[in-house]
């Protein structure tokens, strides 16, 4: 370890006492300390001695523990294996034992990856009543090409036979890669849910109602207190760093909003995610957004109720997650009819019935007879005239059925126009801010200059990783000094700090 980390007030425990390695296990972790009290940190920040097999490695400066944590809560001395901690405000947690907390951070069992292989197999898609909608039966059916980046993008499969034949997968894919729960969801012809289940319970009742044996990594599956804990599409974080986000509820309509708005191939291009339901928009899920502008489009719901939820939330959240910013969509909420709203409908529901070349700034035009089935004619009535959008309302007799007539642009390119306007009003506020950065900007290329970097992945922090170093510095140092000294922009320059640190330490 370098003379830098041996100045730094958190540094890896000397000695030969160990821990209880989260990842593998093994008694190899060695923990964090504060050098000026002694005391531990977190359980979970520490370094596994078994570099080689298992490289767990979690540090308090490149996740941002520092900044977040250490101004809200102190961690008192470990005796006898057992920590306390206690906040500042005095309140006091009870003690738990080291290991005991290690373990019931780690006690994830993911979906079997065989398993999960099996829904992507390409003769499937045929059968895929979603897959299929959005090639032919919707009202503005997409290229093929389209939807086939969309399937690989969120990894969907099908589900072949049983009771969910046709069904679509939707895979909760965490960071690292792993499969945590895979959703099944079965469609009409309009797109529209007509089941909804778990891969999980549908294997588990096909062997008890064949009275199999379950296999074990079923039985080790179903021990999770928590199935779906992370959010869905979430393994597109590491792979677009720099990427803002836009937020919904269910995975179906994160797909509708890549396939309208694009997918995240420039560093302006949204990735759509989802939280699954109303009630998992929390902490837990949403602390991988840290350093994030995050659009967040909640459903509808009576009264608004979901929306305000979610709004106090996003505002507690914010203020724990250091230079993230979450910004609540209000459009459908002003615009929507009080049906809509009593219904719980969400954006897919406006989506799905506008021309998703005018949200692409595609060219429209007219499809002849010779090309490709994926292809479709465009009827030019949906240019002339205003589009006619009916929007059904379930109430107890079931006969509601109501026809409201909306312009082009109401409600939903106003939602393109909306994340527009966020964006240019970010960028003409970085011309407000006087030059703040520059001597960090200096400090950065100086050290970026004078080092050389690893060819392999490298861990930012437990929510990030970098692929490729050199484009990683080169594009941040690139928004820093094009908006220097825009608080907008800062997590840009703070995630070039942390990289330097990691880069320093190891």
């Amino acid at each position: 370890m370098s003379n830098f980390s041996n100045q730094l007030r958190y540094n890896l425990e000397k000695g030969s006492k160990k821990y209880h390695c989260p990842k593998c296990h093994k008694k190899t972790l060695v923990l964090y300390i504060d050098t000026e009290t002694g005391d531990y940190l977190p359980p979970e920040y520490g370094r596994c001695d078994r570099e080689s097999k298992c490289s767990y490695h979690l540090n308090p400066y490149s996740d941002g523990y520092v900044k977040i944590h250490v101004k809200q809560q102190k961690v008192t001395k470990v005796t006898n294996g057992t920590i306390q901690k206690r906040k500042y405000s005095g309140t006091r947690f009870k003690p738990q034992t080291l290991q005991n907390k290690i373990k019931s951070q780690t006690k994830i069992v993911y979906f079997d990856f065989e398993t999960f292989k099996e829904t992507l197999q390409p003769e499937r898609y045929e059968k895929n009543i979603f897959i299929q909608n959005l090639f032919y039966h919707i009202p503005f059916p997409f290229k093929a090409d389209e939807v086939t980046k969309i399937i690989q993008l969120y990894r969907l499969g099908t589900v072949a036979n049983g009771y969910r034949a046709g069904a679509n997968t939707f895979p909760f894919i965490d960071l690292h890669g792993k499969i945590r729960a895979v959703q099944v969801k079965q469609f009409d012809e309009a797109n529209h849910t007509t089941g909804t289940d778990f891969l999980h319970s549908i294997i588990e009742k096909y062997y008890n109602k064949n009275n199999k044996p379950l296999p074990q990594w079923l039985i080790k599956y179903n021990q999770n207190e928590k199935k779906i804990s992370c959010l869905f599409g979430e393994h597109l974080l590491s792979k677009y760093p720099l990427n803002p986000v836009a937020l919904v509820e269910a995975p179906k309509t994160a797909v509708y909003g890549a396939l309208y708005f694009g997918l995240p191939e420039t560093a302006e291009n949204l990735i759509w995610l989802a939280v699954y339901n109303k009630s998992s928009f929390s902490f837990d899920k949403l602390e991988v957004l840290q350093g994030r502008n995050v659009f967040i489009f909640p459903d509808l719901s009576e009264n608004g109720n979901t929306f305000k939820e979610w709004e106090t939330k996003a505002k507690y959240f914010e203020s724990q997650l250091s230079e993230t910013r979450f910004i609540l969509s209000e459009l459908l909420e002003h615009l929507a009819p009080d049906n809509d709203k009593n219904s719980g409908y969400d954006l897919a529901d406006y989506l799905i019935k506008q021309d998703w070349r005018l949200f692409r700034k595609q060219k429209i035009k007219e499809k002849t007879k010779s090309e490709s089935d994926h292809e479709y004619q465009f009827d030019a009535q949906y240019l002339s005239a205003p589009q006619k959008i009916t929007t059904y309302a379930e109430i107890k007799n079931n006969d509601a059925k109501r026809t409201k007539i909306n312009e082009p642009e109401k409600p939903l390119l106003k939602t393109k126009n909306f994340i527009s306007a966020n964006k240019k009003q970010v960028e003409k506020r970085a011309k407000k801010y006087p030059e703040i950065w520059s001597k960090d900007i200096s400090d950065l290329e100086i050290f970026f200059f004078n080092n050389e970097f690893p060819n392999t992945t490298v861990q930012l922090n437990s929510y990030s990783i970098i692929s490729d170093v050199p484009k990683f510095i080169k594009s941040h140092l690139s928004v820093v000094k094009a908006n220097n000294g825009n608080p907008t922009f800062s997590p840009y320059l703070s995630r070039l700090q942390q990289l330097r640190q990691v880069l320093t330490i190891n």
